[in-house]
């Protein structure tokens, strides 16, 4: 007998396996994986800088990138004590270098959570996040204000979610496999 939960589950992967792909999209910024559709619902507020729904139907690859800090190579804080801006960048950039060990870049994002310890940053943040993000289609956003963070002197945590389309997760499979393979032959040196 098949359990609830399996017939879920069952009827899920049957619909995103039938799910149509997009084709002819020209524009990335339209589209980022063939699939993922950024929208703002005429029902709601026009949000400032952010999508409220992103959808992804498969199949996809997600990318969870842990929360950022700004720090250098040297697991250092940057900029000045107190200084915002230097480190929502640095955050970001390493939110890229993150992304690039997954095959994906800052325009694969669909979603991000952000964490300010003082909220008086938030004309700042903004700023920063619009230099590094496509804002034609901006991720769906979440920022709050918290007592702090895990490091001290950190003003600013990054986090974010991210969609490859399968054709791109095929390759990255296949660089992994070639990388598995290397260390199997230097295991029998």
């Amino acid at each position: 007998m098949v359990s609830q939960g399996e017939a879920f589950a069952d009827c899920t992967i049957a619909r995103i396996l039938a799910a149509p792909r997009l084709k002819g999209v020209k524009n990335r910024e339209d589209v980022v994986a063939a699939n993922v559709r950024f929208s703002n619902p005429k029902t709601l507020a026009k949000p400032p800088g952010y999508s409220y729904v992103v959808e992804a139907t498969g199949p996809n690859r997600l990318i969870f990138i842990a929360g950022q800090l700004g720090l250098d190579m040297e697991n250092k804080l940057v900029g000045m004590a107190g200084d915002f801006r230097a480190q929502a960048n640095k955050a970001i950039d390493n939110l890229k270098l993150a992304l690039a060990d997954a095959g994906a870049t800052i325009k694969d994002v669909v979603k991000i959570n952000n964490y300010l310890v003082d909220m008086s940053h938030i004309a700042i943040f903004r700023e920063v996040r619009d230099q590094h993000f496509n804002m034609s289609a901006p991720p769906a956003s979440t920022t709050v204000a918290i007592s702090q963070l895990a490091r001290p002197g950190a003003l600013f945590e990054i986090e974010a979610i991210a969609v490859l389309p399968a054709k791109a997760a095929k390759s990255v499979k296949a660089k992994s496999a070639a990388r598995r393979g290397k260390v199997k032959a230097r295991r029998k040196k």
